[in-house]
């Protein structure tokens, strides 16, 4: 898998024009502002592939990468209080619609901010993907803002605030540092090679 092979394909506001499926799909999903875009750039070895935003709720569309045989979709982040009831309504649809609709979804990377208590919006999410049986990935982002201890105590708190904890696979990553971007790699690798 050629990591560095990787381009902006088309980005998409509303699920109906979204085309069908046709190549191993790796979604990110997290709240506004989790750090998806950071991920994907440094994922893809590129500054700004994944357009960053000190904005939260700046993608509001579903954004697909190209990268070597299968595509990035960088979901839009939920959760951002200033955007509109009817723009938040379009946002689930969308977001559930991708998720629910017959595609070659082979992973969801489901980004929680490691410093915080995961939002309501985070653990609905989580239930929602064990619910709807899509497999995914808990990825704790901005790792290098922890101590070695307040990591720690974060992790012990999330066995008791996400559902299921304990049996979901967890990475720990940092855009700063490059930590976890390796594995995160792998696994993509792993998974696009039909290795389990």
């Amino acid at each position: 898998m050629n990591f560095n092979k990787a381009e902006f394909t088309a980005s998409y506001g509303l699920f109906s024009q979204i085309p069908p499926s046709d190549r191993p799909e790796f979604a990110f999903s997290g709240h506004s502002n989790v750090g998806k875009s950071s991920l994907i750039n440094k994922l893809l070895n590129r500054k700004g592939l994944a357009r960053v935003s000190a904005t939260p709720g700046k993608t509001s569309t579903i954004n697909f990468f190209s990268v070597d045989s299968i595509y990035f979709a960088d979901l839009p982040g939920y959760g951002y209080a200033k955007v509109s009831k009817s723009e938040n309504k379009r946002w689930a649809e969308l977001i559930e619609g991708y998720l629910h609709d017959d595609r070659e979804l082979a992973l969801v990377f489901q980004l929680i901010d490691f410093r915080h208590k995961p939002t309501e919006d985070d653990v609905m999410m989580i239930n929602f993907l064990i619910d709807s049986e899509i497999p995914f990935i808990v990825v704790l982002t901005k790792a290098d803002k922890l101590r070695k201890r307040e990591r720690e105590a974060r992790l012990q708190a999330f066995r008791t605030e996400i559902p299921c904890f304990d049996d979901i696979t967890v990475i720990e990553f940092s855009a700063e540092t490059g930590e976890g971007a390796d594995e995160i790699r792998s696994v993509i690798t792993d998974i696009s090679e039909g290795e389990d």
